[in-house]
Formats: structure tokens, C-alpha cells, sequence
């Protein structure tokens, strides 16, 4: 079984819905997520959000934040993650967003990403440092972070 037909089951039989919002992975998540039969049931969407200006107008991203830190943050992540789930209404929102190079952006190395994934629970960030070329960081990045709604969903299945 795959991570992304896990991450579909796990939404299904916790009876909840995902969105997500990238930069890094430019839509892989979502397209990740919706190759799996039957994913309609539980993807509502995903926004694209490559550009600085795009994370502030589609998402609310905070333009103070994109201006004192940048782009590839984890408090960005955070409110892309938010903004996902507040777009489309879901349950959770996930996010990505980083340096998948060839070169490194906003004086961060190739392989910075930084990935949130937010719920009813709070948001839950995650700072890597992946390895390989840009094609690897990205695939790397969304292995990461399905795995990390795997473990959210299970936390808050508990609680």
C-alpha cells in the first residue's frame, strides 16, 4: 500500500477531508493524493501558490512574515497549512514549501523545505534537510509530509 492510498483511507475512515496548498512541490501532494481511486471522497482541493504575492493573496500568508523571513519558513508553512484548510473548508490542510533547487533561494540550501500539516488540533510543523536533486527533494518532501498526516491522523483518532 502506498503512503498516499494510506493517507486517502486514513481521511475516509477518520470521516475527513484534506486541501492543500504547495509552493515547493508545485501540486504534487494533491496530485499524489488524487491518483488514488476514490480520493474524490475526501480531497476537496489544492492551490498552487508559487509566487510570494500568491501565498499572501490566495492563502493569507502574512506579508510581514514573507518580508522579515521569507518564503521557505516554517511559520510560513504554518499559514499556508491554515489557509488551505480555511480556503476549502477541510478538515486538515497540508503545505509545503522550501528549496528544491538546482541552486540555493532566500540564502537557504538546496534541500530546506519546511512542511505543515493543520487540523482541529493545531498546526504541526516539520524543518528537513533532504538530500538530491531537485525531482528527489520534491518526491522526498511529499513522502514527508503524507507521512506526517498518517501520524496526525492516528494522534488525533486517539484523543
Amino acid at each position: 500500500m502506498t503512503l498516499a492510498s494510506e493517507a486517502v483511507d486514513g481521511l475516509r475512515e477518520a470521516g475527513a477531508t484534506v486541501a492543500t496548498a504547495e509552493s515547493l512541490t508545485g501540486g504534487l501532494v494533491c496530485a499524489t493524493l488524487v491518483s488514488v481511486p476514490g480520493a474524490s471522497d475526501v480531497v476537496l482541493g489544492g492551490i498552487v501558490a508559487y509566487s510570494p504575492q500568491a501565498k499572501i493573496d490566495l492563502l493569507g500568508v502574512d506579508s510581514a512574515l514573507i518580508a522579515s523571513h521569507g518564503t521557505v519558513d516554517s511559520e510560513v508553512a504554518a499559514q499556508l497549512a491554515i489557509g488551505a484548510r480555511e480556503r476549502f473548508g477541510s478538515t486538515y490542510g497540508l503545505s509545503t514549501t522550501g528549496v528544491a533547487g538546482p541552486d540555493p533561494s532566500e540564502g537557504k540550501s538546496v534541500g530546506t523545505v519546511h512542511i505543515a500539516v493543520a487540523g482541529p488540533q493545531g498546526v504541526r510543523t516539520t524543518d528537513l534537510q533532504l538530500d538530491g536533486d531537485r525531482d528527489t527533494v520534491r518526491k522526498g518532501a511529499v513522502a514527508a509530509l503524507l507521512s506526517q498526516l498518517l501520524v496526525t491522523l492516528r494522534e488525533e483518532s486517539r484523543s
